[in-house]
């Protein structure tokens, strides 16, 4: 006899991983390591390979197929998917209430509910028998474009609803509104990444959100770091919803990740007195937003009150004061990154924006100057979000004058003086040069920097003054670096000088996957490296390795896996690492088996600000990491505990506000203290 197949392993496995995606993914608060999830997703692949009959729409092996679309169809709505009217003051808010009022009196008595304006692009997310069945855009409202396959690609849309079905049972038909988006973070990131790959970034995120989920092949839109937060239900067969606040409650525990931050005020003066709030602090979401939703929190008064035109008459957004300005582009000067490519940037007449002067702003490569027809002289638009880099978006057409100049890419480099190159096809404009003194000052720079090595104290004006002195000429020198070098230099005393030596001295103990990013191999950035360095243990097996042996990697195609070979070959490379190995600088992957009871910090989220004392942060957090916790760059409503130092910054400030826990590193030595 045959042996039975295993359904129900399938069916618990699923349930498992689409558990786990969720806390993952949404909650940021996984409760397994990623060699445990690995584990339990190659069991699965291996089962559904074993038994294609088994596959269904919803497993999580799903989420990406090879299927290209030719074009994308039309989507009716089940309902009209509405747009907002804007206002832009306070006194605009309050002639909304008063017209809303004068419709229902009822107004006078019922609560509102704010949720950010997230600048994303709106979709439409189709569920049946709680599977995710249908995806589609906006478009007029009434008529989208389907992107299914494209949507599955985001792992923070559920496949199937509710994630917990022990507690909740999803409706027959259910019909939700959210918006997809890039994190800030996420979009410098990308455009770091582009950028170094001579590619051609990208402007802003809500643009490139548009424009990957518009992908013809699925599997571009699944390399973009798409993200998406629900605020609303269409349409349901299920339970009918009396407010908001309640549908909102309601996706949170469908599995759906709603925007954080939300409030429900009792009356129209709350509402305006909180929009200073809203305002100031825009830029602490980790996307962008540009303005606060205000929606009456009574669905069904919302709904009498009607529509005029598009807009529902129960909701208006408030749109936060502009960030874009005028002025003069003086000049255009070009700066040469550390793999030698060449990014124009705009020298502009200083300009307040967002409450800071501006001199300097991206202009993101030369395709892009030529594309906008900008000329040295030009006015032009500029614009700042949050901490985002300042951009140009474009000159002022009308407000030229005839004396503007068109600007042509500089033949040679502006560090070395070396002819400039550019290959057909490509976006980006090389120095050649691998001496180039610009090129050493960037690839330096990375190499010390906190995500790399992390030798405190060693900036960019530092690593200048080292390379102008000629006491490095590549990243094995620092180690070769004693106290009287450095007191030769200007701004060196003996502390500063004793300092650096220990801070270099330190950086010895870093990861192989530290190490492996700091190197600058193109395409290599943090999670590819930590994946490489998990995988292959030291460098003498990683330099050793073929095309096909690095692609089984995980995420590394062929053109990354034939970068590191290539790097790997390079004589100048090998003289590196000898170099590296001699000196005692041959860091290897040391993985650790850790003990239930050693994981005291299991499931607790952690900040750090300020100077620790007895601890630098980077060995603080691997002792959280090691004792089963996690590290978070910002503060949230998800974070535990905020871990105190000298000199905290703003992240304190935060932490108040949110009521998050605040321990001194004496509490948190107290915390890891084996029992």
């Amino acid at each position: 006899m045959s042996e039975p197949k295993p359904t129900n392993r399938i069916i618990e496995l699923r349930e498992i991983i689409n558990l786990h995606n969720y806390r993952y993914y949404v909650l940021d608060d996984p409760l397994i390591s990623d060699p445990e999830y690995d584990r339990l997703m190659n069991e699965l692949k291996r089962l559904e390979l074993q038994n294609p009959d088994l596959i269904t729409p919803d497993s999580p092996t799903q989420r990406l197929t090879n299927q290209v679309t030719e074009r994308f169809s039309k989507s009716e709505h089940p309902k009209p998917i509405l747009s907002l009217a804007n206002a832009f003051n306070e006194t605009e808010i309050l002639e909304w209430f008063d017209r809303i009022s004068k419709i229902n009196t009822t107004v006078n008595s019922t609560c509102f509910v704010m949720e950010p304006k997230i600048d994303g692009l709106t979709v439409v997310l189709e569920y049946q028998d709680g599977l995710f069945i249908k995806g589609a855009t906006r478009g007029d409202g009434l008529i989208g474009e389907e992107i299914t396959i494209n949507l599955r690609t985001l792992k923070t849309i559920p496949m199937r609803i509710p994630v917990d079905s022990s507690t909740l049972q999803s409706p027959k038909k259910l019909v939700v509104r959210g918006e997809v988006f890039i994190e800030k973070d996420d979009f410098e990131k990308l455009n770091m990444q582009l950028e170094e790959a001579g590619e051609k970034t990208y402007q802003n995120p809500r643009n490139t959100a548009a424009g990957s989920l518009r992908q013809l092949d699925a599997r571009l839109t699944a390399e973009r770091p798409l993200k998406v937060l629900c605020y609303s239900i269409i349409s349901t067969d299920g339970e009918e919803f009396t407010s908001q606040w309640d549908v909102i409650q309601t996706l949170h525990q469908f599995g759906f990740p709603v925007p954080e931050g939300i409030k429900r005020l009792k009356t129209i003066g709350e509402v305006v007195e909180d929009l200073r709030n809203w305002t100031d602090q825009r830029d602490d979401f980790p996307y962008e937003i540009d303005g606060v939703v205000i929606k009456v929190d009574d669905i069904a008064l919302s709904d009498d009150l009607g529509v005029v035109g598009k807009d529902p008459r129960g909701a208006i957004a408030y749109k936060f004061p502009g960030r874009e300005v005028t002025t003069t582009l003086n000049d255009i000067g070009v700066n040469v990154g550390r793999t030698g490519v060449l990014t124009p940037f705009a020298i502009l007449e200083p300009v307040e924006v967002g409450g800071v002067v501006v001199q300097k702003a991206t202009l993101h490569n030369f395709d892009y100057i030529e594309e906008k027809d900008i000329r040295i002289g030009d006015t032009v638009l500029l614009k700042r979000a949050g901490d985002v880099i300042p951009y140009v978006i474009g000159p002022i057409i009308d407000a030229r004058t005839g004396s503007e100049q068109e600007y042509q890419v500089p033949a040679k480099c502006p560090a070395c003086s070396e002819p400039v190159e550019h290959f057909e096809g490509e976006v980006a404009w090389y120095c050649g040069n691998a001496s180039c003194p610009a090129q050493l000052v960037r690839n330096i720079e990375h190499f010390v920097s906190k995500s790399a090595m992390n030798i405190e104290g060693c900036g960019i004006k530092i690593v200048e003054q080292l390379i102008g002195a000629g006491l490095i000429r590549d990243p094995a020198d620092l180690f070769l670096i004693e106290i009287h070098d450095l007191l030769k230099l200007e701004g060196f005393a003996k502390k500063k000088a004793e300092n650096l030596i220990l801070a270099i001295k330190e950086s010895k103990k870093r990861t192989l996957s530290r190490f492996l990013f700091a190197l600058g191999i193109k395409g290599v950035g943090e999670v590819m490296a930590s994946d490489l360095a998990k995988k292959y243990k030291n460098l003498e097996t990683f330099s050793k390795l073929t095309i096909s042996q690095i692609q089984e990697t995980q995420g590394v195609g062929p053109n990354i896996a034939f970068s590191i070979i290539e790097w790997f070959r390079s004589e100048k490379n090998q003289r590196l690492l000898s170099k590296f190995r001699n000196i005692g600088v041959w860091p290897e992957e040391i993985t650790k088996t850790v003990k239930k009871e050693d994981l005291v910090l299991e499931g607790l989220t952690f900040v750090i600000t300020g100077t620790l004392e007895g601890f630098s942060r980077d060995e603080a957090q691997k002792i959280i990491e090691n004792a089963g916790g996690k590290v978070l760059d910002t503060v949230s409503s998800k974070t535990d505990f905020l871990l105190l130092g000298e000199n905290p910054g703003s992240k304190l400030q935060k932490a108040n506000a949110l009521r998050v826990a605040i321990i001194s590193i004496r509490d948190f030595q107290k915390m890891i203290e084996k029992n």
